[in-house]
């Protein structure tokens, strides 16, 4: 029985959004921390505590890592929220990938034009040692992630004929 193992930590990139939404999110609570000290009136201590348990959470969600886990035919992604929180974002069987081919291979060109639900699990762009592939999955659906050659090797050993790394 041929079972591999590899596991791959891809860092999703903080954009301008994200950058954004972090930003908005601390600035009334740092305006109503200072009106505390200026007028040291407990509303608005009570308002900055508030603010401040909404900013944990918005920094949670705005710091993400994706966790690909290779095993026995499958690929099993988890999302991993501000280094604490893990939760299961999907398991891809590699017998139901369609196609699995880096984001600008001649090998997409077929797929380009389909209108199915896209899923990214990717940190948005090519990394130094990653590249982003597209994986067709079931026919519904295009997953992004971003993966090293050695993953995507270890993938083309399974289906040779589904992974392309050009």
């Amino acid at each position: 029985m041929n079972e591999s193992y590899k596991e791959l930590l891809v860092k999703r990139d903080k954009g301008m959004k994200e950058t954004l939404i972090r930003f908005v999110s601390v600035l009334p609570t740092v305006f109503f921390g200072l009106l505390t000290f200026m007028t040291v009136n407990m509303i608005f201590f009570i308002i900055v505590i508030v603010l401040g348990v909404l900013d944990y959470f918005v920094f949670q969600w705005t710091d993400i890592e994706y966790e690909y886990l290779y095993l026995d035919k499958e690929i099993s992604v988890d999302k991993i929220m501000a280094k604490t929180r893990r939760k299961k974002v999907m398991t891809i069987s590699v017998e139901k990938v369609e196609i699995m081919a880096p984001e600008k291979s001649h090998q997409l060109d077929s797929y380009r034009n389909r209108q199915t639900k896209v899923t990214d699990l990717s940190a948005g762009h090519d990394l130094p040692d990653q590249k982003l592939y597209w994986i067709f999955y079931e026919g519904n659906q295009k997953i992004l992630m971003n993966l090293t050659e050695d993953f995507a090797k270890t993938i083309k050993g399974i289906a040779p004929r589904k992974v392309f790394m050009d």
